[in-house]
Formats: structure tokens, C-alpha cells, sequence
């Protein structure tokens, strides 16, 4: 699935950066991203793999990113 959208800091359960697209939906990558791209609010443009885990947050659906960059 490709998503549009801006990076988001949530800092429910210890903080984690989050993904929230353009159309409103919230995604949160099961693995870190990549620390040039842990900046509030910049865009970017991501291919993500929806993905059922078992994480501690409670916000948006678990995706793996395939790939991402900024625009």
C-alpha cells in the first residue's frame, strides 16, 4: 500500500514515531525509523505492508515500511 503523508512523535507508552497520512489514517512502523527521518511533521512518502503484531502502542495500524523518502 503507498501512503503520502507527515511523520508524527506520539509519546503514549515512552514515545514512538509514527506515520499519519494525508487522509487522516495512523500508521506505526513495527521497526525504528531511520534516524534522518525522526522529524516532526516532515513529509514523506511511504510503501507499507500492513502487518498483525502484538506491540504495547495503542495508536494506528502495525505496518512494516518497504520502502520511504521525504518529498
Amino acid at each position: 500500500m503507498n501512503i503520502t503523508g507527515s511523520i508524527k512523535y506520539v509519546s503514549l507508552s515512552g514515545g514512538f514515531w509514527g506515520i499519519e497520512a494525508d487522509n487522516g489514517q495512523k500508521y506505526t512502523p513495527v521497526e525504528k525509523l531511520p534516524p534522518q527521518l525522526r522529524q516532526e511533521g516532515l513529509r514523506v512518502k511511504a510503501t507499507v505492508l500492513p502487518v498483525a503484531s502484538f506491540g504495547i502502542f495503542m495508536w494506528g495500524q502495525d505496518v512494516e515500511i518497504k520502502s520511504i523518502s521525504k518529498i
